[in-house]
């Protein structure tokens, strides 16, 4: 398994997820849901390291939008996984 190397690259990789799952409106509207977050907040807290694992998280717990989300971005399922930690420490 390939870890994140750094913070900045989990940051780019929760930012490139971020945008993937608000494509879909339905997957949108869930995440919104299971994360407690309305659309202003994210807006605001899109760049904050505690927002951006809650949205790999996200991802990480319902496996068809982690796999989904990891082919879309051109990397594997595990860095999604290793940028969430990373951006939890």
């Amino acid at each position: 398994m390939q870890a994140v190397e750094t913070n900045h690259d989990a940051q780019t990789l929760a930012l490139l997820a971020l945008a993937w799952a608000l494509g879909a409106p339905d997957r949108a509207a869930r995440l919104l849901a299971l994360t407690g977050l309305d659309a202003h907040a994210l807006r605001a807290q899109a760049g904050d390291p505690a927002c951006q694992a809650a949205v790999l998280g996200f991802l990480e717990n319902h496996e068809p939008d982690l796999l989904a989300c990891a082919a879309a971005l051109g990397t594997g399922p595990e860095r999604l996984v290793a940028a969430r930690r990373e951006l939890e420490r």
